[in-house]
């Protein structure tokens, strides 16, 4: 199925925001949420992806508020779950699979935790896990996160080559569609590099393990061995703490596996919804 982003773009105003994102397909509704970089958008993250889920699927993948082309949030204000909870409400979606690379991931964890009667499957690819980690980056940022917030300062198209070079494993990725993508959309919209900037360094919402273990919706974890933003570490938490799930690592990939290795990572997801 060849789609593009104008011919999937749609819009919803929800009780709290005006939320873009991108439709395509009918059947079991599929919610797609992006990262946190700058210029990311739920096309910039799923447009590999859309297309081959959207033969058996109605996939959105979602602008979240503060991000793309959805109303601008302060850090104070981002609510991605409830975001989520309100884009479905409106389009009269009652259950979604969620698929959530890093942030989203970070959303869908929290989502099933919150609302675990409206998600039938739960999918992330490089989300962080609670509480000590034996190995990994150590305490600070990572090498990727520490780019991907100078990205949101100087969003110049060498600095998002810069990003795009660490987020993956291989340099074939580097495209100057991609970066002249990214770079346009950050620049874009000032305000959600500004809002974005007020909250480094401010904490995130807490997930405990405890949180974790009571998830019982069927979870596939995909991670890049070779992740430079978010260890694979992170992962291997997630499959001893939540009980009904399975992890993929792949080897020679880094922290967008739907991107890199989009056709297992297409076949993998498809047969995970189908199966379970």
């Amino acid at each position: 199925m060849v789609l593009t982003q104008e011919s999937t773009s749609r819009f919803a105003q929800t009780p709290s925001w005006q939320i873009h994102y991108n439709e395509a397909g009918a059947g079991s509704p599929v919610i797609m949420l992006h990262g946190s970089g700058p210029g990311a958008t739920g096309w910039s993250n799923f447009n590999r992806n859309i297309g081959a889920l959207a033969e058996r699927h109605r996939v959105l993948a979602v602008d979240m508020p503060g991000w793309g082309q959805s109303d601008g949030v302060t850090f104070e204000e981002r609510d991605h779950v409830g975001a989520a909870l309100q884009l479905m409400d409106t389009l009269g979606i009652e259950r979604a699979a969620f698929v959530g690379n890093s942030m989203g991931g970070m959303t869908a964890l929290r989502f099933a935790i919150q609302y675990p009667d409206r998600i039938s499957h739960l999918v992330t690819m490089g989300p962080g896990a609670p509480g000590v980690k034996l190995f990994g980056f150590g305490d600070g940022p990572s090498e990727g996160l520490k780019i991907l917030n100078r990205g949101y300062r100087d969003p110049s198209p060498q600095t998002l080559r810069e990003l795009v070079e660490i987020m993956t494993f291989d340099s074939s990725f580097v495209t100057e569609d991609l970066i002249h993508q990214r770079a346009q959309a950050a620049q874009a919209r000032p305000d959600h590099l500004e809002n974005f900037i007020g909250g480094i360094g401010k904490p995130l919402p807490v997930t405990t393990e405890a949180d974790l273990a009571g998830i019982q919706v069927p979870t596939l974890l995909i991670h890049g061995r070779d992740d430079r933003v978010v260890h694979y570490e992170n992962s291997l938490k997630l499959v001893a703490l939540i009980p009904n799930s399975r992890l993929v690592l792949l080897n020679r990939c880094g922290h967008w596996a739907q991107l890199e290795h989009a056709d297992e990572f297409n076949q993998l997801l498809d047969q995970f919804l189908v199966q379970h």
